[in-house]
């Protein structure tokens, strides 16, 4: 997600819809390295500049660009207060944000967007490239963050960028992509290891948070599907009280899936816990005929989730696995960052004595295509068709 911040610092933005324009661009400012699966069709744009971020992605059918990218930050070369918001479908965050193991407040600091800061290892630092193929690229960085009790950890994150053919993306899915339907899949696997003293409940954990902001539509919802049961043993559905209460039309829960609006409208934020969460969630854009999905590591054996609250936490590994965030004025009249929304994924928080190292898996699947064909596949892995998504709210 993103804090606003005040106004005038952050900037409404647009990104074209064209993939090779975006890279045209992207390369006009930062160094961009461009992967490709087999055929050449299906593309991915990287910025090691941006922690070996995936800006954005196209099936090569359309050439439609299906990653958000905040233009006039890019183009300006400047670095801005609290957070740089390049944008990009696939970055690279650690978790927790707030609390008293929060790595985004100084020591001692009020939980406020006055001493909110986004580390700069995840934020404004680039991540040198050790490797590249046509289709994947590795990026490797070590550096220290200390978090709010002013505990310090030293941490070398390695981070693979690898296009996915389709091949393999049926198989991760376990789906059988019909004719018609070009995709495009990229995953990251993203790696922490601790050089440092052993971390434990008491000194604070991290966590690997994987955010994607993708262009937002009018006719854009989102669908997280959850595992169902009572609230005595599983705990409440949805956590949709970040930014205040969603509005009865903008999020609706029924049948095992969770609709929210991506419309980039209104700002607002859900979140849903381990017990709750399902390993894939995704989105819809009517009118595009785009079916997202962002499929990720979700272990079933622990509960243990950073909380990333802005308070003094009673519960500080009670947080979630899922998110998404849907962009919006902070205020009235005030300008937003721009026309997105994001799918979020996080690991559980790491347990790590020095030398132990933890891993989280993110892909995010663009399938563009005749909506009957994308109906099978999203009620295959949403358990809902794009109609339903569509009509929700």
């Amino acid at each position: 997600m993103w804090m606003a911040l005040a106004p005038g610092v952050l900037m409404p933005a647009t990104s074209a819809s064209n993939f090779d324009d975006d890279v045209e661009f992207l390369k006009e400012h930062v160094k961009t390295i461009v992967l490709t699966d087999t055929s050449g069709r299906a593309k991915v744009a990287v910025v090691p500049q941006y922690q070996g971020r995936v800006m954005t992605s196209t099936d090569g059918a359309s050439g439609m660009s299906y990653g958000w990218l905040n233009r006039d930050l890019i183009s300006s070369g400047e670095l801005r207060e609290h957070i740089n918001a390049f944008g990009g479908e696939d970055r690279f965050w650690i978790g927790p944000e707030g609390g008293q193991f929060s790595i985004y407040f100084p020591p001692g600091s009020p939980f406020d967007l006055e001493h909110w800061q986004t580390p700069p290892p995840i934020d404004s630092i680039a991540y040198p490239t050790v490797a590249a193929t046509k289709g994947s690229a590795t990026f490797v960085k070590r550096f220290e963050l200390q978090n709010y009790i002013g505990f310090k950890f030293d941490v070398e994150v390695t981070r693979v960028v690898r296009v996915v053919e389709t091949q393999e993306a049926e198989r991760l899915l376990g789906v059988d992509i019909p004719s018609g339907v070009h995709m495009v899949c990229v995953e990251t696997k993203n790696t922490i290891k601790n050089h440092g003293k052993t971390w434990d409940e008491d000194t604070g954990l991290l966590s690997i948070w994987i955010l994607g902001m993708l262009n937002a539509s009018p006719t854009t919802t989102v669908a997280v599907p959850y595992v169902t049961g009572s609230a005595s043993r599983l705990g409440p559905i949805v956590n949709d009280t970040y930014f205040g209460k969603v509005p009865a039309d903008r999020l609706k829960v029924e049948g095992g899936v969770i609709y929210f609006k991506g419309d980039g409208n209104y700002r607002s934020k859900i979140g849903v816990s381990p017990r709750r969460a399902k390993e894939t969630l995704g989105s819809y854009d009517a009118t595009g005929r785009v079916l997202t999905l962002a499929q990720f590591t979700l272990p079933g054996n622990t509960t243990r989730y950073v909380n990333s609250m802005w308070e003094l936490q009673s519960e500080p590994y009670g947080g979630d696995a899922v998110n998404s965030y849907n962009d919006g004025p902070p205020a009235p009249g005030a300008a937003q960052m721009g026309k997105f929304y994001e799918l979020e994924s996080s690991s559980p928080a790491l347990l790590l004595a020095k030398g132990a190292s933890g891993t989280h898996y993110h892909r995010t699947y663009h399938f563009h295509g005749p909506e009957a064909a994308l109906d099978k596949i999203a009620k295959a892995t949403l358990g809902v068709g794009v109609k339903r998504i569509a009509s929700a709210l």
